[in-house]
């Protein structure tokens, strides 16, 4: 008998490539004021949106605040004073766009769908995500998509989680596990909530983190080896964090 019946999906750098919608995003933006983008500038941006998403996971301030003054803060330093909301309904419009898969996502959620209950669980403005699910072709295989705008909370907070198991039916933490690149939102939350967690790592970064994920992958096929031998040792890791 199978260890798990659901799993729980990130979305971004998971299942599709956000870097990528990012970036081209970003150029689009910069494009329309006057501006080519450099590597300096993406690297400023990121710096500045990394911490705001990061003070937002950790409840210091809400969603509002990250993407309206993430760009009023970058184009001040470069000596431009702009309407940071106005500039991110220009971003968004541009990141709607990007729905490019995570090589072999769309082949893995496909095959997978008839044996698991799959769920999306994912960080981010419902309106962005819906879209470029949708136009990526995954969004009408899962049973359920949760979006932390729509739930009012976010991973990896505890009511985040709570809100999620309480809308799938017959849940079972023991049999559920998540899957998702942020060892501080995907797999801190998802311990945080009892589940088995895998931590998507195909730029096998280091873990220099205190999160222990369940495991740890390179590439989304692994992932077949997990569920279908979850004592699979070759995926385990210890509690440093390293393969066995």
């Amino acid at each position: 008998m199978k260890k798990y019946r659901t799993l729980l999906f990130d979305v971004d750098d998971t299942l599709l490539d956000f870097t990528a919608a990012e970036k081209e995003a970003l150029r689009m933006l910069f494009e329309e004021k006057g501006m080519p983008l450099t590597t300096e500038m993406e690297s400023h941006y990121k710096k500045i949106n990394h911490g705001l998403w990061k003070s937002f996971e950790e409840g210091k301030i809400d969603r509002d605040e990250v993407i309206n003054t993430r760009f009023s803060l970058l184009f001040k330093e470069y000596g431009q004073v702009v309407d940071g909301a106005l500039l991110e309904k220009s971003y968004r419009s541009y990141l709607e766009n990007g729905h490019q898969l995570v090589n072999g996502a769309f082949e893995l959620i496909n095959d997978l769908q008839n044996q698991y209950d799959l769920y999306i669980v994912t960080n981010g403005v419902s309106k962005t995500q819906d879209k470029r699910l949708r136009a990526s072709g995954l969004h009408p295989i899962f049973k359920g998509i949760f979006v932390s705008e729509d739930t009012g909370y976010q991973k990896p907070m505890k009511e985040y989680f709570d809100y999620v198991f309480a809308r799938i039916p017959n849940f079972s933490a023991e049999q559920t596990l998540i899957i998702g690149d942020s060892l501080s939102s995907d797999i801190k939350g998802g311990h945080q909530a009892g589940l088995d967690t895998c931590w998507f790592n195909p730029d096998k970064k280091t873990n220099d983190m205190e999160i222990i994920p369940t495991y740890q992958i390179h590439k989304l096929n692994e992932l077949y080896r997990i569920i279908e031998n979850p004592r699979e040792q070759g995926f385990l890791t210890n509690n440093q964090g390293i393969f066995n």
